[in-house]
């Protein structure tokens, strides 16, 4: 297993350098390119970064390209942000990782090698192979931002280390997009109108929820959401409201079920030996900073999970997106029933059934004090 995990990085490594772009791609993905002088390493905190003479170069590897968490967020802050605040001493290149040749369930993998030193995770797209992680972000669990960013807090210390002790990589933020929702080509008055329809989904608990409205899940990467709704391979497809909007989905369907569904996560970390291979202070800016980064992130997800629908039905409020002429379906009090309901038959049990009843003891001990859920373990 470990040749085949092996030559399947080398084969990444070559199938980049054959691409367009190879310095830019390669530098994100060679952890050779952080090359630091251990005297650098050693720096104390109480020497400023501005007086540090040795500049730094980082290599990161981002989140979707396209959408603005990246776009507005994520690439300013490594090229423009970062540079400034250390007066050009540290600077960085950035490449989302669907423009690096890289699938999302790959970039955890990669870090923990050393071949990625600095990424952002999708933790959905890691829902397969790492379940634990995505506890946070159970379909259904959360119904509003602010119960989101509960429930993540509550997670962030197990999260944290795990992270660190199985996988070698520092947790430096948890980022979250605008709230996925509900695009459809047909009409709907709620969640009972779902079943029979093809709905694209993006990771296993979505899935779930979507079988236990008697509907079908189309596992679908983010980029081929359009085509599969032109061609009709789905009929609905979930994904955020202003990610849905800077696509083009607005214009290809009609209705807009406004609930969210869930926030999807993403974390980013970095390699622990890259992490530590960076003077001190230079990781204690580095920490501040991209809690302020996150914070921005959460802020804009917000924001950007009324005004994606606001655009999406061409509300004279949208600002920042492409008005559309779709119909917004709020979620009634029976549909709330509806999703903790399921959240509590289906979800929780599926999650722990491709966990292990360990998965049991770590909700417990983190999400139920929190959620007032109990998970049992089978």
């Amino acid at each position: 297993m470990a040749e085949v995990e092996n030559d399947r990085e080398t084969m990444v490594v070559q199938l980049l350098a054959s691409n367009r772009g190879i310095a830019r791609i390669l530098g994100a993905l060679a952890v050779a390119a952080l090359v630091f002088d251990p005297a650098t390493a050693q720096t104390g905190v109480a020497e400023s970064v501005a007086s540090e003479p040795d500049p730094i170069h980082l290599r990161i590897v981002g989140s979707l390209g396209g959408v603005n968490q990246y776009t507005r967020h994520e690439q300013p802050f490594w090229t423009q942000v970062l540079p400034a605040l250390t007066g050009g001493r540290v600077t960085a290149d950035i490449v989302p990782f669907d423009q690096a040749g890289l699938r999302g369930q790959e970039v955890l993998r990669l870090m923990r090698a050393g071949i990625v030193p600095f990424g952002t995770i999708v933790l959905g797209t890691n829902s397969s192979s790492e379940p634990e992680f995505g506890a946070a972000d159970l379909a259904g669990l959360s119904p509003n931002i602010k119960a989101a960013s509960l429930v993540v807090n509550a997670f962030r210390p197990h999260l944290k280390r795990a992270l660190r002790e199985r996988f070698d990589v520092e947790l430096l933020a948890i980022y979250v997009y605008p709230a996925q929702m509900l695009f459809c080509k047909q009409p709907l008055t709620g969640l009972k109108n779902l079943a029979g329809r093809r709905i694209r989904t993006a990771q296993p608990s979505v899935s779930d929820f979507v079988k236990a409205l008697g509907a079908i899940p189309v596992r679908t990467p983010f980029p081929d959401i359009i085509p599969n709704i032109r061609s009709g391979t789905v009929d609905c497809a979930i994904t955020g409201s202003m990610s849905g909007n800077s696509i083009g989905l607005h214009a290809l369907t009609t209705h807009i079920y406004s609930m969210p569904l869930t926030w999807g996560l993403s974390i980013f970390g970095a390699n622990t030996a890259a992490w530590q291979a960076l003077p001190v202070d230079v990781r204690t800016l580095l920490r501040a900073e991209l809690s302020h980064l996150e914070a921005n992130i959460w802020a804009a997800a917000e924001r950007e999970t009324t005004e994606g629908v606001k655009c999406d039905v061409g509300s004279p409020d949208c600002v920042s997106g492409s008005k559309g002429t779709m119909i917004e379906v709020k979620p009634t009090v029976a549909d709330d029933q509806l999703r903790q309901q399921i959240f509590a038959s289906d979800i929780l049990p599926m999650w722990i059934k491709r966990c292990g009843p360990d998965c049991a003891d770590v909700w417990n001990k983190t999400l139920k004090p929190v959620t007032g859920i109990e998970a049992v373990g089978k």
